[in-house]
C-alpha cells in the first residue's frame, strides 16, 4: 500500500490542524496506520496508531488528550486531528501502514510498518 500525507503547515500556539493519510494500492487489503514525526536534530517519535477497524487506537504520552486518531476506510484515509499545539508539535509527520488487522505489538516501533508516506510538516509558532 502506498501513503501519501497532507494537511501539514504553520499554525499558532494553541491551535488545531488535521493531517490525512490517503492509502492507494493494495487498499483491498486490510492495514493498521501509525503516525509519527521527527523534529530537526531528534529521533523519529510515535504519535499514535490505528486498528483496522479503528476501534483499537494508541497515543505517544506527548500527545494524549490532545491528539486523535480515526480513519475512513470507505475512502482509504486516515486523520490525525491536532489540538492545543505548541512549539514541541513542530516536526514532519509521518503516516505508516502494517498489513493486517491489528496494530502491532510494539506499536510504537517504527520498523513495525512497511509503508511510508513522505511527510507533511508541521510548524506551530509563538
Amino acid at each position: 500500500v502506498q501513503l501519501q500525507a497532507s494537511g501539514g503547515g504553520l499554525v499558532q500556539f494553541g491551535g488545531s490542524l488535521r493531517l490525512s493519510c490517503a492509502a492507494s494500492g493494495r487498499t483491498s487489503s486490510r492495514y493498521a496506520v501509525a503516525w509519527f514525526r521527527q523534529a530537526p536534530g531528534k529521533e523519529r517519535e510515535f504519535v499514535t496508531a490505528i486498528s483496522w477497524s479503528g476501534r483499537s487506537t494508541y497515543y505517544g504520552d506527548s500527545v494524549k488528550g490532545r491528539f486523535t486518531i480515526s480513519r475512513d476506510n470507505t475512502k482509504n484515509v486516515v486523520y490525525l486531528k491536532m489540538n492545543s499545539l505548541n512549539a514541541e508539535d513542530t516536526a514532519v509527520y509521518y503516516c505508516a501502514a502494517k498489513m493486517g488487522v491489528g496494530v502491532p505489538l510494539l506499536y510504537g516501533s517504527e520498523y513495525e510498518y512497511c509503508c511510508w508516506g513522505q511527510g507533511t510538516q508541521v510548524t506551530v509558532s509563538s
